[in-house]
């Protein structure tokens, strides 16, 4: 096999890696999507939608994952290759983990539903939260596809936005369940939502991340804001 073959179908095992990290994070991206409904509209059949699907989200990771190990055995990737592929096998782990905080998300809604409590505190931050963390990982995935480090540095930043709502809510719950200590119980639920959802940004930001390290060869994990954006622009 001569070397022009090999590198032609090194880069066609790449680009099969970034095509299923795509479609695992679309599938999260949908699961995070169908929990909100199920929360803002009280529908149980989505909640038990998402909780079932999640096994599918699982093997996905477990399957490019091992693919992963196995490019890196036979082919041996140095530098930017490198990079990617590793960059990939942390990606999808993050993916894994926001799908198993949408399945959270259903599981402590369907709670909710199931006791047929009708809370009167004002849950927009949630589903303001919500809706910002379905567009910060399309965002972040878009970033990873296009390995775009300067779109990626501002999910980075986006991600702050998630906190403060996260925060907000919280100062509200707390008031909330002082008020009304029979409600305690349905205020940890949508706390752990809520939670959750910011746990998602998160995972979105982390994959941002990744991004400026694949294009950059830097790790700007735990680094100062600017510091990243500096790194990412460079």
């Amino acid at each position: 096999m001569n070397d022009r073959h090999l590198s032609s179908q090194f880069d066609e095992d790449l680009n099969s890696l970034c095509s299923r990290l795509l479609q695992m994070g679309g599938l999260v991206e949908s699961q995070i999507e169908v929990a909100m409904r199920g929360f803002s509209e009280t529908n149980i059949d989505l909640c038990n939608q998402v909780i079932d699907r999640e096994k599918t989200v699982n093997s996905l990771e477990v399957e490019i994952d091992s693919s992963c190990a196995e490019l890196i055995a036979r082919r041996q990737p140095t530098a930017r290759d490198l990079r990617l592929v590793m960059a990939i096998s942390k990606a999808i782990t993050n993916l894994e983990r926001a799908g198993d905080e949408a399945e959270r998300v259903a599981k402590r809604s369907k709670r909710i539903i199931e006791q047929s409590v009708n809370y009167k505190i004002n849950a927009a931050e949630i589903k303001l939260s919500g809706q910002m963390a379905i567009d910060l990982l399309r965002q972040s995935l878009d970033c990873f596809a296009r390995l775009d480090a300067v779109s990626a540095a501002k999910v980075v930043e986006d991600d702050k936005q998630i906190d403060e709502e996260f925060r907000g809510f919280v100062r509200k719950l707390i008031t909330y369940m002082a008020e009304d200590p029979k409600m305690i119980s349905t205020g940890l639920d949508l706390l752990f939502i809520a939670k959750a959802i910011e746990r998602i940004g998160d995972h979105a930001k982390n994959i941002a991340e990744f991004v400026i390290y694949i294009v950059k060869g830097s790790d700007v994990r735990h680094v100062p804001h600017d510091d990243l954006v500096r790194e990412a622009t460079k």
